[in-house]
């Protein structure tokens, strides 16, 4: 044997030597879809023969849904550019996939119809980020649990004290109607704080239409006032009548409510809370398309932001707020319901004191809101008597469902759950069906395919905790009727008025 081929003899002794210490697979193939040659140990790790590995194309070991990205690497690697780090995983001889992290360049002399491939097996790798995804999650929710438990206590004391109060003492009038309306904002508070967790969770989808600013601040001064204490002086300032923005109205509250919380927190020993608008054009904006929008900005008195929690405010879970004080949700639930409706937010901060959160929504001209119609009077154009079939599994809600329904005038008959609902619908005949969404057993869209097919023309009203839109969208469309639990005798009265006059 010659000392040159001793050489290369050797040199591929060392090289075998070192595939066998590495964890990696080692390869040689052509672009026509074969392995010309692989590392030994490649066919232990695979459970397949090196025969079988060098016969067959080696598509046919590569899980069906990488292989459009391994022909992206493939035809890179013919024009001549090296690939580093792509995925694509192996299958055993029994179909077990195997996650592999790829590098591969091509031969350097172009006429040679190769590549050199290098795999590391990344399953572990992939396990531990899962695991620690998990850890992340579960501070998060540690986090997220102490705050809302502290905010939820607080509503329940101020819902729970109320009607405690109004029944020692039923027969005051005057009394019992403050307590209520207390008992009532407590919960509307409470709804508020369960949307911010729907839409956190993406349960709830955000319903994006235009909405008159006015007529909004409007119906929400006295939480604003009440939610800001008595510390703070809260100042509203004008708005035009039908100026509106692009956003989910009950998001857009939800918002509001919450950076005047965060500016009352701001100023412990009171001070000034300012609410305003203005119409602006934007041209060139990394953050927004051009176009009109209406700044919304709110301004506090208070101590002020550092920067480095000015920078970071907008960030999930973020709270500067001691334990069972704050979820840290507020200002990221803020950012993402204005970005999705094609909007951005920022922070000013004051080089004296005090800090402003500006919310920056898409402009729409709206039409003025209308006084709403007297309460007795709502349901005047509604000839005859209606008979509601309500169907929900909670015996609490039934009730009030029930004694709201007669007390607007309408007939009621109950069901448990779906099933007995559709057995009800056969033998009363309503005119309208009021169905909770989430039921165990078939649920309320279910419910509502099956009663389309029986009754076509009959109106459906959802009422759910949960915001299953596309579930319900797919039974009966985008005509949906909804009504999000917690809701008034107001608020069904209005989509009942909505439902009969639109038959």
């Amino acid at each position: 044997m010659t000392i040159e081929r001793r050489q290369v003899a050797e040199a591929k002794r060392e090289r075998d030597r070192l595939f066998e210490m590495s964890r990696d697979l080692f390869g040689v193939a052509t672009f026509d879809g074969y392995l010309t040659s692989i590392k030994p140990a490649s066919s232990r790790h695979l459970g397949r023969s090196e025969a079988e590995l060098l016969a067959r194309p080696f598509a046919e070991i590569i899980h069906p849904d990488d292989l459009a990205a391994t022909g992206d690497v493939v035809a890179a690697l013919m024009g001549g550019t090296a690939v580093h780090q792509f995925h694509v995983r192996l299958l055993k001889a029994d179909g077990t996939p195997i996650a592999f992290a790829w590098s591969a360049v091509p031969e350097a002399d172009a006429a040679n119809d190769s590549f050199y491939t290098v795999g590391r097996d990344i399953t572990e790798d992939l396990r531990r980020e899962e695991t620690l995804r998990q850890a992340h999650k579960m501070e998060a929710v540690g986090q997220l649990t102490g705050g809302l438990a502290h905010d939820f206590n607080k509503l329940l004391q101020a819902a729970h004290g109320s009607l405690d109060l109004i029944l020692r003492r039923p027969g005051d009038a005057e009394r019992v109607a403050r307590l209520a309306r207390n008992g009532l904002q407590a919960t509307e508070r409470g709804a508020m704080l369960t949307a911010q967790l729907l839409a956190f969770s993406r349960a709830q989808r955000l319903e994006l239409r235009p909405t008159e600013l006015p007529g909004l601040v409007a119906g929400m001064t006295e939480i604003l006032l009440s939610s800001a204490g008595p510390l703070v002086r809260v100042a509203v300032g004008a708005a035009r009548p039908g100026l509106g923005v692009m956003a989910d109205p009950t998001q857009l509250e939800m918002a509001l409510l919450n950076l005047a919380i965060n500016g009352r927190d701001a100023m412990p020993e009171g001070g000034d809370l300012t609410l305003g608008f203005t119409e602006r054009i934007v041209g060139e904006d990394a953050d927004i398309s051009s176009g009109t929008y209406v700044d919304i900005r709110i301004s506090d008195t208070g101590t002020g932001m550092p920067a480095s929690v000015a920078a970071r405010a907008f960030e999930p879970f973020f709270t500067t707020k001691g334990v069972g004080k704050g979820t840290g949700l507020g200002l990221s639930q803020v950012y993402a319901m204005v970005r999705q409706a094609g909007g951005t937010a920022r922070i000013e901060r004051s080089e004296r004191a005090g800090t402003t959160i500006v919310l920056s929504l898409p402009f729409v001209e709206t039409a003025v809101e209308i006084e709403p119609v007297p309460s007795d009077q709502a349901l005047a154009v509604i000839d005859g008597t209606k008979l509601v079939l309500v169907v929900d599994d909670d015996a609490d809600v039934r009730l009030f469902l029930s004694a709201s329904l007669e007390t607007l005038g309408f007939d009621v008959v109950v069901a448990e759950d779906a099933e007995h609902g559709l057995t009800v619908l056969d033998r009363a005949d309503p005119d309208l069906l009021l169905v909770d969404f989430a039921m165990p057993g078939m649920n309320g869209a279910r419910m509502a395919e099956v009663v389309r097919s029986r009754r076509p023309d009959l109106p459906i009203i959802f009422a759910s905790g949960y915001s299953e839109t596309a579930a319900i969208e797919s039974v009966v469309g985008q005509s949906a009727v909804m009504l999000r639990k917690p809701f008034g005798v107001g608020d069904l009265e209005a989509v009942l008025r909505t439902v009969f006059e639109g038959t």
